[in-house]
């Protein structure tokens, strides 16, 4: 979901019971020059209070929905995988690799797939997915677009659910099914062996080490064999895998945050999900503001919070 989407801080013996949300705060608002040209150019919007209001309208629909902290700290603005180092790797593979689907997961309002387009992926080979429908129909509201300006796909579903989305070894040869026409796709199961790139940012974090590992299974699968095929997002991370400590909520699905480590996340990649030798596994830590946890009660005034920016490319 967003750059700095890692969810309100947590304690290992938080349990599994919903905190309160954080109210919304204008303050928070923040739009560098970059994304207000982007935002600019996809809305017609030219005037920066008018931006503004309309963002802010728009994200208290979407909070309302689930009140993810990457929608109140406006990570949607903050073009996150146009600025992950692998960027430029991901934008060449969809411009010279014939048919290169490319796929989000947990896109949210499906910013990052508009700015690939923006910048030149081909839109007939995107496909977008998220637990609730709503926030990719929020996207067209944010984004002033519809399905017919915007005919990117959508296919709403749980990633933990095997209809949608089941986990089945990764492909080290061409799968043996027909590549599906992305416009008919009713779950992510006929992607399996055939996408070219899978982003996945602010996801992981939601849920705790196993179902993390269950997810790298579920996405591997779905990766085509070809070298330089390629996952890549970012979400919490720790120096040391572990538990988030610094403070006394839990995240926003009611769960201590389990992150992983640079050196962690590469060893689950490379031998453990993937046949060792078979991927590189790029993966540090970026440490982030956190202003929208500043005034959270709990929170330790000079904890850090970092970013695992990460991408993994078939060999």
């Amino acid at each position: 979901m967003g750059e700095e989407a890692t969810n309100d801080s947590t304690t290992a013996g938080a349990g599994n019971v919903k905190s309160e949300p954080n109210p919304l705060d204008e303050e928070l608002y923040s739009i560098d020059d970059e994304a207000f040209a982007f935002m600019k150019a996809q809305t017609g919007i030219q005037d920066p209070e008018e931006l503004k209001k309309h963002v802010l309208a728009v994200q208290a629909e979407a909070y309302s929905i689930h009140p993810y902290p990457c929608i109140r700290n406006f990570s949607f603005l903050k073009l996150k995988l146009s600025r992950m180092p692998a960027y430029k790797q991901f934008l060449a593979l969809g411009k010279e690799r014939k048919g290169a689907i490319f796929l989000d997961i947990g896109c949210c309002f499906g910013n990052d797939i508009r700015k690939a387009v923006y910048d030149g992926y081909p839109i007939e080979n995107c496909v977008g997915s998220d637990l609730h429908p709503e926030f990719w129909e929020l996207g067209h509201k944010l984004f002033r677009s519809t399905p017919e300006t915007f005919p990117v796909p959508f296919v709403p579903g749980d990633a933990f659910d095997p209809t949608h989305l089941e986990a089945v070894p990764p492909f080290y040869s061409p799968a043996d099914t027909p590549v599906p026409q992305l416009s008919t796709l009713a779950s992510l199961n006929p992607l399996r062996g055939h996408v070219s790139a899978i982003h996945a940012s602010a996801f992981f974090h939601l849920f705790p080490e196993e179902r993390q590992f269950a997810l790298a299974q579920a996405l591997a699968g779905l990766l085509s064999p070809e070298p330089g095929s390629m996952l890549l997002g970012a979400h919490g991370g720790l120096p040391e895998k572990g538990f988030r400590l610094e403070g006394l909520r839990p995240n926003s699905h009611g769960i201590p945050m389990f992150c992983h480590s640079p050196e962690s996340w590469k060893e689950l990649w490379d031998g453990q999900i993937f046949k060792q030798g078979t991927v590189k596994v790029n993966a540090f830590l970026h440490e982030v503001e956190r202003k929208d946890l500043k005034s959270t009660p709990g929170v330790d005034p000079a904890a850090k919070f970092y970013l695992l920016v990460w991408s993994v490319t078939r060999l």
